[in-house]
């Protein structure tokens, strides 16, 4: 089996750099992920740091059978094994449970009894960045005789609201939480915990300084910081790499049907995954998977001015 070490030979591990990869076990790998994959991979063997896997398996009812062994597998098969035992979101619940009372004894969440059609109905127009809607607080005084539905986190207001961070790709971004998100959920209304909950508490305990993933999850950034914030933990550095479209120009993704990887042809995938991220590599010259790893982490390197 391919070695956990390909294109590693750089030196010793860089104890300061933690990063890490987190598939959804929804379904099989397919191009899209490889790129998200390859990118996380390469940025921590630039780094000399450590590379860590974690199942986000924490929405249960999305979650099929199998689908995180094939995940751990098809990695292994493209030369990507994770420096540490593999994470599993479905074995820490105790621990978002605990940082949700952390909050709560702070006074920064509350109850919401809202449904997603009242919250739709009481805006004039839904949130332009991606599909979440901008919750208008209609809760924060109260559940007004509603059942309490889910736990929302209670997000700042005027300036205080502005999330900027510098992104390693992308540059500059900033998000408004109050006007473009709203008080957003951390236990949701069917009894599961929250992607952005789950993503911070995780990162904290693994220790992750370096993020690297699709862009199209640059929308949640500025909520996880503003989380990261409250729960009093380090902030990550964050690289959100150029996402891959089909011929629609939408997300290539299991919903859009996106095709597995094919693991009897992994250098011809890696190569391809190289190529969208920018990475000029000589095919002629990497036929195995440690030369295309020592030529791709070259390559990142000196494309991110990692040094």
């Amino acid at each position: 089996m391919p070695s956990g070490r390909q294109g590693g030979a750089r030196g010793l591990m860089h104890p300061a750099y933690r990063g890490r990869f987190a598939p959804s076990p929804t379904g099989p790998l397919h191009f899209g992920s490889l790129v998200s994959a390859l990118a996380s991979w390469l940025d921590a063997r630039a780094h000399r740091g450590a590379w860590l896997v974690r199942i986000e398996d924490v929405d249960g009812p999305r979650t099929v059978p199998g689908a995180a062994q094939d995940i751990l597998a098809t990695l292994e098969r493209f030369g990507m094994v994770a420096d540490e035992p593999p994470l599993w979101q479905s074995q820490r619940m105790a621990r978002y449970r605990e940082a949700l009372e952390a909050l709560q004894a702070g006074g920064l969440v509350y109850p919401c009894g809202c449904t997603r059609k009242e919250i739709a109905d009481s805006l004039l127009h839904a949130h332009s960045r991606n599909t979440t809607l901008a919750y208008p607080g209609t809760c924060r005084s109260g559940l007004h005789g509603k059942p309490a539905r889910a736990w929302r986190l209670r997000v700042r207001d005027g300036d205080a609201a502005v999330i900027r961070f510098e992104d390693r790709w992308q540059g500059t971004q900033t998000q408004n939480l109050a006007t473009e998100v709203g008080d957003f959920v951390l236990r949701r209304a069917d009894d599961q915990w929250a992607y952005q909950l789950a993503v911070v508490v995780d990162d904290a305990d693994a220790g992750i300084t370096h993020i690297v993933r699709g862009a199209d999850l640059m929308d949640s950034t500025a909520r996880q910081i503003y989380l990261q914030r409250c729960l009093g933990v380090a902030t990550p550095a964050y690289l959100h790499v150029p996402v891959v479209v089909n011929d629609q120009g939408e997300k290539l993704s299991k919903q859009n049907g996106a095709t597995a990887l094919d693991a009897r042809e992994p250098l011809a995938a890696l190569n391809a995954a190289a190529r969208h991220l920018g990475l000029d590599l000589n095919v002629a010259e990497q036929p195995t998977l440690e030369r295309f790893y020592a030529a791709a982490t070259l390559a990142w390197a000196q494309k991110m001015g990692v040094r």
